[in-house]
C-alpha cells in the first residue's frame, strides 16, 4: 500500500504471496469478530478489533476514509480445531479524533476483508465520548404517609452517555427490592404498603461508566395514628355503703401513636353510678330455757345470732352461743376420775385413792416402753448378723437393678469386698449440684446432678461418671454427697436414674453396678431436668445453664430498687404433644409472679437448617404452655408482634419476653426442602458378657448442646468412650429414612452379628417431636488369638436415603485406648457463667445510660432509636420497640444477648460511628456531652 489512502490491493507482494492459501478456501471472507460500539472515558483511547477467515488482508475505514496502514496492528493465528488460519487487526481511536470529527452522525468505523473471490464489510461501530451531568433533572421529595399507605418517590437522573442506571439508597445503604417495594420503568420508587421500618432518608443514585451521582436526601416518615384499647373491667364502687361512683378506663395503645401520628379521640375514662348494700351486723336473740339437770350436775342453754342475722359483710355476734351452769348450787360436783359425789362445798377427796390409781398407770407405761426398747435391740442385732458387706438394702427392688429408696451404712473396717474398705468416708463436707458443669480441664471434672437425685442418700463417698470421656476408659470422680433428712416410703421415692453409682450395694454375695461383673441395668431414657437459680436485684444479671447454649439476660433496672427475686431457669424433658416439629428445648423461667419493667432476653439453641432462606423452608413459631397444660402460639418469626420479639439466627434464637413461663420453638416445614441438623456421635465400650467382644453405639440427636447432655448421661452409666468428634448431618424432610452402616471392618479379625451391618431409622423416628436420642449398636467379636484384641479400625456411614452422608472414622484399641480424650463439650461452648450486677454486661452502665438518653429522644435528622436498630441489624418488627418505655435499652439488651460469647464491643462503637455518634470505634464521647470515663474503659 502506498503512503496515500489508495486501494489496498495495489500492493501485489502480499497479494500473490498469500494467493495459494486463499485459493484453497474458495469462499468470501467471513467475520469472526466485528467491531463493537465503544465509549471514550476521559482521555483514554479505545481499541477496535476485527477478525475474519479466510482473509488475505483486513483494513479499517472510519467516517468513509481508509485508515493508514501504519495505524493497524495485524496478527495471524491458526484455529486449533480446523487448522485454518484467520487474521486479526486492531486500531486505536483517541478522544481528539472524535472531537475533531464534525458530521451528521456519530464517529464510526468498519473493517473490510479481502480474498481472491472479493471483499466483505463488517457492521459500523460508533465511537462516542462518555459523560454524566452533575445535576438531577428531578430530585425525590420527602413525604409523610400513614402505616400501610403508599410511598411514591420520583426521580429523573442527570443527562449522560450512556444513559445512567438508577438505584435507590436508604440511610446511605443500597435498598433491597423485596415483594413490598417496586421500581417503575421511569425510575420512580414505589412502596405499596408502608411499614414502620420504611421510615428513613432515601436517595436516588444514578450511575454509568463515567461516574455516580446522588440526589438530595428525601426524608420519609411512616406514622401511626393512635387507637383505643378495650375497656377495662369496672372498678369497685368508691363507697362501702350507699350510692357512689365506679369507673373504667382505656388507653391509647392499640396501637400507640408513633412518629407524629394523631392521638385517640374520645374519653379515656368512663364513670357510672353504683349502689352498694350496707353491711348489717349480727345481734343475739334471747336465751333458751335451761335444760334438765344432768348426771354431771350441770345444765345448758343456747341462743342464736338472728336478731338480726349478719348480712352484706356485717360483723358476726360477739360472745358465746352456749351457756352452762351448775344446777345444784355447788353441792354436787364431778370428781377427777369420773365419779359423782355429794359432799359439802369446799371439801376435797383424800389422796389415797388417787395415788393408788397413778401407780397402776405408770407401771403399765414403763412396761410398754421397756418392751419397745428390747424389740429394737433384737432387730438391730439380727440385721447386722445377716449383713456381709455392711450395707443395708431396705428395698428389695435394688437387688434387681431398680432405683428405689435404700440406705447406705458406713463400711466396716477391713472388709476386702468393698472398694477402699479400709478408708472411712469424710463426713465433714458436702456439695449439691443442679446441672452438669462445663469441664475446662480433663483433670478437673465435676458432675452436676439435680439435688433431688441425691436427697435420699446419706453422706457417703459415691463414684460417678462425667460426660467428658476418653476413648477406651471411663472417667470416674469421687464426691461427698450430703443426704436430706427426709425419708421416702416405697414407691414414692425420687427418681435416681441418670446417676451412675459404681459401688457395692448387695448382700449375700450379690453385687450391683460392678465395672467388671454383671452388666449394668438399662440406662434411663432421659437425664434429669437441668436447672439454675440466682438471686437478682436492680442491677440485673444473667442465668446460664452450662453446656446447653441457653441463657437468660435480665436487664439492669428491670427489677425495682430495694427488691430482689430468686429467679430460676429449667430445661424440661417431657415430650411435646404437638403436630409440629420441636426445634429447641423447652425452657421455663420464673418465678410465676415475676414483675419486671422491661422484657428479659432469652437465648436458645435450635436444630432447624436455615442455610436456605427461612421463609422458603420453615415456618418457625414460638409457643407457650398455659396453666391448663396446653400449648398456645405466642408469635411467628416471620410476622410482626408487639407482645414479644424474636431474632432467628443460623443456630440460635434470641427472644425478648415479658411473661415468665414455659416456652419452646416449633417449626412447620413449608416444603420438602426443609431440613433439620442432626448431631452424630459414636461411642465404644468392651462387651462385659464376652471378653473378646466390643460394642459400638451410634447416636443421632438434634444438633443442640442440650441434646448432647442426654447422650453424655447415657454413656456415663454404660462406661462408654467417645471414639470420634461428633459430626453434623442435614436431614431433609422429604420422607426418606436414615441408614447407619459399618464399613471397612477387617473380616479376618472381627465378626459382627448377622443382619446388623446396616440398620435403619424410619423418617418418623428421626423427624419426631420427643427428646429421646436415637441409638443403634454394632456388636463385634474378635476372631484372633486371645487375650488382647488388636486395634479396631472401621468406618460408620450415616446417610439419608437419596440424601446426604456423613462418615465417622473409628480407630481405637478394643482393650485400652491410647488416644487422648475427646471432649464432648469443647471450650468454645463454655465461656459463660451465671452472674449478677455489672459483670454480666459488656456495656458499662454510664455508657449504656448515655446511649439510651441520646437515641430515645426524637431527632430532626432521623438519628433516633430506629436508626440504631437498623445499624445493629435488628430493624425488623420496629413496632415492638416502639411500645417499650426505652426502645434503645431493649435494643441494647438484644445486642448483649447476640454478643454474649464474643463480647465484640467495637462492633457497637463502629455502628455508632456510622451514624455520626462516635468519633472512633474506641470511644463514645460525642454522645452529646463530655465523658469523665477514660476511653480504655469502653475498649
Amino acid at each position: 500500500q502506498s503512503e496515500d489512502t489508495s486501494t489496498p490491493w495495489k500492493t501485489a507482494e502480499w497479494f500473490f504471496g498469500s494467493r495459494g492459501e486463499a485459493l484453497q478456501s474458495g469462499t468470501l471472507p467471513r467475520f469472526l469478530q466485528e467491531p463493537d460500539d465503544a465509549y471514550i472515558i476521559k482521555s483514554n483511547p479505545i481499541q477496535l478489533r476485527c477478525r475474519a477467515q479466510p482473509a488475505l488482508q483486513i483494513f479499517f475505514k472510519c467516517n468513509g476514509e481508509w485508515v493508514h496502514q501504519s495505524q493497524h496492528l495485524a496478527q495471524e493465528h491458526t484455529d486449533l480445531g480446523t487448522g485454518m488460519k484467520f487474521r486479526e487487526v486492531l486500531i486505536n481511536v483517541s478522544r481528539q479524533q472524535v472531537e475533531d470529527f464534525h458530521g451528521p452522525e456519530d464517529y464510526w468505523c468498519l473493517c473490510v476483508a479481502w480474498s481472491h473471490l472479493g471483499t466483505s464489510k463488517s457492521r459500523k461501530a460508533s465511537v462516542r465520548i462518555a459523560y454524566l451531568r452533575k445535576n438531577f433533572e428531578q430530585d425525590p421529595q420527602g413525604t409523610e404517609v400513614p402505616l400501610k399507605g403508599m410511598i411514591v418517590l420520583h426521580c429523573r437522573p442527570p443527562e449522560g452517555v450512556p444513559l445512567a442506571e438508577v438505584s435507590w439508597l436508604k440511610n446511605d445503604e443500597l435498598l433491597n427490592m423485596d415483594t413490598k417495594v417496586g421500581e417503575r420503568a421511569d425510575n420512580n420508587l414505589i412502596i405499596s404498603e408502608a411499614r414502620l421500618s420504611d421510615s428513613g432518608n432515601y436517595t436516588c443514585q444514578a450511575s454509568n461508566i463515567v461516574a455516580t451521582r446522588r440526589s438530595a436526601n428525601a426524608a420519609v416518615v411512616v406514622y401511626v395514628n393512635g387507637g383505643w384499647s378495650l375497656w377495662s373491667d369496672w372498678l369497685l364502687c368508691n363507697v362501702r355503703c350507699g350510692r357512689g361512683l365506679q369507673k373504667r378506663s382505656r388507653t391509647c395503645t392499640n396501637p400507640a401513636p408513633l412518629n407524629g401520628g394523631a392521638f385517640c379521640e374520645g374519653m379515656s375514662v368512663q364513670k357510672s353510678t353504683c349502689n352498694t348494700l350496707c353491711p348489717v351486723d349480727g345481734g343475739w336473740g334471747p336465751w333458751s330455757l335451761w335444760t334438765a339437770c344432768g348426771v354431771d350436775c350441770g345444765r345448758q342453754r343456747s341462743r342464736d345470732c338472728a336478731e338480726p342475722e349478719p348480712r352484706h359483710g356485717g360483723r358476726p355476734c360477739d360472745g358465746p352461743k352456749l351457756g352452762a351452769d351448775n344446777c345444784t348450787g355447788g353441792l354436787c360436783i364431778q370428781s377427777e376420775w369420773g365419779r359423782t359425789s355429794l359432799r359439802p362445798w369446799g371439801q376435797s377427796a383424800g389422796p389415797l385413792g388417787a395415788s393408788s390409781t397413778d401407780v397402776v398407770l405408770y407401771s403399765g407405761l414403763s412396761a410398754g416402753v421397756l418392751t419397745v426398747v428390747v424389740l429394737i435391740v433384737v432387730v438391730t442385732l439380727y440385721r447386722r448378723s445377716h449383713s456381709e458387706y455392711g450395707v443395708d438394702v431396705i428395698d428389695s427392688s435394688a437387688l434387681t437393678g431398680g432405683f428405689q429408696s435404700f440406705t447406705y451404712k458406713t463400711s466396716r473396717q477391713g472388709n476386702p469386698l468393698l472398694i477402699n474398705s479400709s478408708m472411712q468416708p469424710d463426713l465433714s463436707g458436702s456439695q449439691t449440684y443442679t446441672s452438669p458443669m462445663c469441664f475446662q480441664d480433663s483433670m478437673d471434672k465435676e458432675l452436676m446432678a439435680d439435688h433431688s437425685l441425691l436427697d435420699p442418700l446419706p453422706d457417703i463417698m459415691t463414684r460417678v461418671c462425667v460426660p467428658s470421656v476418653s476413648p477406651g476408659k471411663g472417667v470416674m470422680a469421687e464426691y461427698h454427697v450430703m443426704s436430706h433428712p427426709r425419708t421416702f416410703p416405697r414407691g414414692v421415692a425420687p427418681d435416681y436414674q441418670g446417676v451412675g453409682v459404681d459401688a457395692t450395694l448387695g448382700r449375700r454375695g450379690k453385687t450391683l453396678f460392678i465395672r467388671h461383673g454383671l452388666p449394668r441395668p438399662p440406662p434411663p431414657p432421659l437425664p434429669p431436668p437441668l436447672k439454675t437459680t440466682r438471686v437478682l436485684g436492680h442491677a440485673g444479671g444473667r442465668l446460664v445453664v452450662p453446656n446447653t447454649g441457653i441463657s437468660l439476660l435480665v436487664p439492669r433496672g428491670g427489677i425495682a430498687e430495694d427488691t430482689s427475686w430468686e429467679m430460676y431457669m429449667i430445661i424440661n424433658q417431657e415430650d411435646m404433644d404437638e403436630d409440629e416439629v420441636l426445634l429447641s428445648p423447652e425452657v421455663t423461667y420464673g418465678p410465676p409472679g415475676l414483675d419486671l419493667s422491661c422484657p428479659v432476653a432469652l437465648s436458645v439453641a435450635h436444630c432447624a437448617d436455615l442455610s436456605s432462606p427461612a421463609d422458603a423452608t420453615w415456618a418457625v413459631r414460638l409457643k407457650r404452655r398455659t396453666p391448663e397444660n396446653k400449648w398456645e402460639e405466642v408469635m411467628s418469626m416471620d410476622e410482626e408482634s408487639t407482645s414479644c420479639y424474636g431474632l432467628l439466627e443460623a443456630e440460635r434464637c434470641h427472644l425478648l419476653l415479658g411473661r415468665p413461663g414455659r416456652y419452646a420453638l416449633v417449626g412447620r416445614p413449608l416444603s420438602q426442602a426443609a431440613a433439620k441438623r442432626l448431631r452424630l456421635g459414636v461411642f465404644g465400650s468392651p462387651d462385659l458378657s464376652n471378653p473378646l467382644g466390643y460394642n459400638l453405639r451410634v447416636y443421632c440427636v438434634d444438633d443442640t448442646l442440650h441434646a448432647l447432655q442426654a447422650v453424655a448421661v447415657l454413656e456415663c452409666v454404660r462406661g462408654g468412650c467417645l471414639l470420634e468428634e461428633p459430626r453434623t448431618l442435614q436431614f431433609s424432610g422429604d420422607g426418606f429414612s436414615l441408614q447407619v452402616s459399618i464399613q471397612d471392618l477387617p473380616q479376618l479379625l472381627w465378626s459382627i452379628k448377622p443382619f446388623t451391618t446396616c440398620q435403619e431409622f424410619s423418617f418418623a423416628q428421626v423427624w419426631g417431636r420427643d427428646h429421646h436420642p436415637l441409638q443403634c449398636a454394632f456388636s463385634l467379636e474378635y476372631l484372633g488369638p486371645p487375650p488382647t484384641p488388636p486395634k479396631l479400625s472401621c468406618k460408620i456411614s450415616v446417610r439419608q436415603v437419596k440424601g446426604r452422608e456423613q462418615i465417622l472414622q473409628v480407630y481405637t484399641s478394643a482393650a485400652e485406648s491410647e488416644k487422648g480424650p475427646i471432649p464432648l463439650f469443647p471450650r468454645s461452648h463454655c465461656p459463660l457463667t451465671s452472674e449478677s450486677g455489672s459483670t454480666a454486661f459488656k456495656i458499662p452502665p454510664s455508657i449504656h445510660q448515655r446511649i439510651c438518653a441520646t437515641f430515645d429522644s426524637a431527632n430532626s435528622k432521623g438519628k433516633d432509636w430506629q436508626l440504631l436498630a437498623q445499624k445493629l441489624h435488628v430493624d425488623r418488627n420496629l413496632s415492638y420497640f416502639a411500645c417499650q418505655r426505652s426502645p434503645s435499652a431493649v435494643i441494647l439488651s438484644l445486642w448483649e444477648t447476640q454478643h454474649q460469647t464474643s463480647g465484640d464491643v467495637d462492633s457497637l462503637a463502629c455502628a455508632l460511628e456510622e451514624i455520626d455518634r462516635a468519633p472512633s470505634p474506641g470511644t463514645l464521647t460525642p454522645l452529646g456531652q463530655d465523658s469523665d470515663r477514660p476511653d480504655s474503659e469502653f475498649s
